[in-house]
């Protein structure tokens, strides 16, 4: 396996020349310089309407074809079964008015997901008189999503599940092959509906081989531009809305080629990941009197992303955060996000959540023991 080159990593991204530490990656990632370059320049000179048939326009839609293309081959699905828009909990909406059900059918829907794959659901079954089930891990400090829990809730009228592929707060990652396989062994007819945003900055994603029916994330938090994306049967004019922002989309096509370059390829940057998360959960791990991960505790990368949330004995976890960022350049979040039933019902949490450290591949791991040094010197006060 190629090594990967960290250095060679953030060259590629204009943000990181700043006197700020990003670990707040789960928030939304550092774009390209390539994507903020393409961007530019088909503004500049390619922002015209589609389908013209002069010069300019021709350009301008051979660049939005070419994204529907990359982004269709980057998770191994057809172009018609690409949908863009403007934001994940935008398209979830969308799919949740497009999806067509009989009273009394059945949905189960994950209660450790985040609210865009919770709230569309929920009003869905009200909408339409369905039936909602619950899916909920047993109570721990690491629930996870099992097909063994989910297949007594399945039944000959489930009509949807929906999960996470990798909470925003646990960073575990969820068997979807597996759940997908129950599923549909269980209810041949039954979508599955994944949201792989916490997910897809970190792993290679094959739709195809997953087995999923739906697939969403957003290109903001994979290096690129703000707009994201849904893999879903071809129903495009019910659920674009022309939401695709033509010269974000365009832009796709530099995340593809960089996240499949020659710097280590998915192995290298997963191994870096290893590293970045093993050095912060084996200290975290040195202190459990002070400190409990959420989540999952090994640094397996088969089990986890490298997004880390814990609690600190003593401390609530805004101030802590605000501590630290006030006498260093760390940027770091406290709270829920948005995984409101996950911390407050299923975790018992305060109202201010978790202290997260969120990490990706153009982190170092000099970054990562800096931000070890300062929480122990604020805790130590």
């Amino acid at each position: 396996m190629a090594q990967f080159d960290v250095s060679a990593a953030r060259s590629k991204f204009p943000a990181l020349s700043q006197d700020q530490v990003f670990f707040d990656n789960a928030g939304g990632s550092q774009t390209l310089g390539t994507v903020v370059d393409s961007i530019h320049k088909y503004l500049t000179n390619n922002n015209v309407q589609l389908g013209a048939t002069y010069r300019v326009g021709q350009l301008a839609t051979a660049r939005y074809n070419d994204g529907f293309a990359a982004a269709a081959k980057y998770v191994n699905a057809q172009e018609d079964e690409i949908v863009f828009g403007s934001s994940t909990t935008q398209l979830y909406r969308n799919l949740s008015y497009a999806l067509e059900f009989n009273e009394g059918d059945e949905i189960v829907v994950s209660s450790i997901d985040h609210e865009a794959n919770i709230a569309p659901w929920v009003d869905l079954a009200a909408r339409s008189k369905l039936t909602l089930k619950w899916w909920t891990p047993a109570k721990s400090m690491s629930p996870k999503l099992l097909p063994s829990d989910l297949e007594p809730l399945l039944t000959p009228k489930t009509r949807l599940v929906t999960c996470t592929h990798a909470s925003n707060i646990l960073g575990t990652i969820s068997d979807i092959k597996a759940i997908a396989s129950t599923v549909h062994a269980n209810v041949p007819g039954a979508l599955v509906c994944v949201d792989g945003v916490a997910y897809a900055p970190h792993r290679a994603l094959d739709v195809a081989d997953l087995g999923v029916d739906v697939y969403c994330f957003s290109w903001y938090k994979v290096y690129g531009p703000h707009i994201s994306m849904m893999a879903a049967p071809p129903l495009d004019e019910k659920l674009g809305l022309a939401g695709a922002s033509y010269e974000l989309l365009q832009a796709v096509p530099h995340v593809v080629e960089y996240l499949g370059g020659s710097n280590g390829g998915w192995g290298g940057l997963v191994a870096h990941e290893h590293a970045l998360q093993n050095t912060l959960l084996e200290y975290l791990a040195s202190k459990p009197d002070v400190f409990t991960v959420v989540g999952e505790t090994t640094a397996d990368p088969a089990a986890r992303v490298p997004t880390v949330s814990f609690l600190v004995k003593g401390w609530n976890a805004q101030t802590l955060v605000e501590t630290v960022e006030q006498a260093t350049n760390f940027g770091f979040r406290w709270g829920a996000f948005y995984s409101n039933r996950l911390a407050y019902d299923l975790l018992g949490l305060e109202q201010d959540g978790v202290v997260r450290i969120s990490m990706v591949h153009y982190n170092t791991v000099d970054e990562v023991k800096g931000i070890i040094a300062a929480i122990e010197s604020a805790i130590s006060k």
